[in-house]
């Protein structure tokens, strides 16, 4: 049935939550944010709680990627009074330096990766940054699978904005009943691909329980998109 299949990259294949972590777990050392909070985990529960309805503004359009960046950065700072834009700036630059390297993916993505390339096209659709989603794919190795990487910033549009995905069929001359979109985020992924008509994949890594539509397939562990791929 299918020639295309779209894959989102964070927490789809790229390990962002487990990779984001060990990249502030390094940032935190080195800029001696013991100094403010009481505990790593002190630091990343002010930053998790925040940065989530950030990238929700963002992907919604609300807040510009500088907004984003700058807020999600300074946020835990000021909830233990420290207002140091500097030091708020300094350890976000940091963080985007070490971030790319990392290599983590989800379980069973190379694998599944390889099953599938000489099978598919495939490409990636992304709301990441680009400076960023490409030296992730090369560090953890996987960017050779992919025919191509298309992110929200070619357009200046995020998922789950149809526009996205239009362009997405249009600049790879997918035809739409010929593609899947594969993602673990509901509201970007699924949502935005249902929008359109394309067929879905959730990766259900959060073990969402409700569901507004029922997705096309739904898995919990790549490795069950060979079942029907």
């Amino acid at each position: 049935m299918y020639k295309n299949l779209f894959f989102d990259l964070d927490d789809t294949l790229w390990a962002f939550s487990e990779n984001a972590r060990d990249t502030f777990g390094e940032v935190y050392e080195v800029f001696h944010l013991d100094r403010f909070f009481n505990s790593f985990e002190h630091f990343y529960s002010l930053y998790g709680e925040h940065n989530l309805q950030l990238w929700s503004d963002y992907s919604a359009g609300k807040i510009t990627k500088e907004q984003l960046n700058r807020e999600r950065f300074l946020y835990p700072l000021l909830q233990v009074g420290v207002n140091d834009l500097q030091l708020a700036a300094d350890y976000s630059a940091l963080f985007f330096r070490i971030i790319p390297t990392k290599r983590k993916l989800m379980p069973h993505a190379q694998e599944v990766l390889e099953y599938l390339s000489s099978r598919y096209r495939l490409y990636i659709l992304s709301n990441g940054f680009r400076e960023l989603q490409s030296r992730k794919m090369q560090s953890s190795g996987i960017n050779h699978y992919f025919r191509r990487i298309i992110l929200s910033e070619d357009l200046l549009i995020n998922k789950p904005h149809a526009e996205l995905f239009y362009f997405a069929l249009s600049s790879t001359q997918s035809d739409i009943r010929e593609s899947l979109m594969i993602g673990d985020s509901w509201e970007a992924d699924m949502v935005g691909a249902k929008g359109i008509g394309m067929h879905q994949a959730f990766y259900n890594v959060s073990q969402r329980t409700s569901f507004p539509f029922m997705p096309t397939y739904s898995i919990v562990d790549l490795k069950e998109l060979t079942n029907f791929l």
